[in-house]
């Protein structure tokens, strides 16, 4: 399984639409295909594209094709963007620290046009 795969599976609104009715369960590919205004035969595709990236498994039983969630690839994918948000959030408080102990600037800069010209 690539992450690369996983992602590219996940971009897609119909897989992320299946990928959400498989987590309450196991369902039959024509359960998944019943309210997805698509063919079962695009249907068909998105679960070969799912099944490829490793987030589903298509097992047969009797005359029904059952489809599963595949947890492992989700925990994965989930565990990179975690790294991913720790590390940039380690870098924005680094950031805010550095901002934080920044002195301001003098700002009291003399105007030459509000300058006391009486004493000449």
């Amino acid at each position: 399984m690539s992450m690369d795969h996983v992602f590219a599976a996940l971009a897609d609104p119909t897989r992320r639409a299946i990928i959400d009715r498989l987590r309450g369960g196991d369902k039959t590919a024509g359960e998944l295909a019943e309210p997805l205004p698509i063919s079962r035969s695009a249907v068909s595709q998105h679960l070969k594209v799912l099944e490829t990236a490793g987030l589903i498994t298509r097992s047969k039983s009797a005359q029904q094709r059952i489809v599963a969630l595949n947890a492992d690839a989700l925990t994965e994918a989930t565990g990179w963007l975690q790294a991913a948000h720790d590390e940039w959030q380690q870098r924005f408080d680094s950031l805010d620290l550095i901002l934080a102990e920044e002195v301001p600037t003098d700002t009291s800069t003399t105007d030459p046009s509000t300058t006391d010209r009486t004493a000449d």
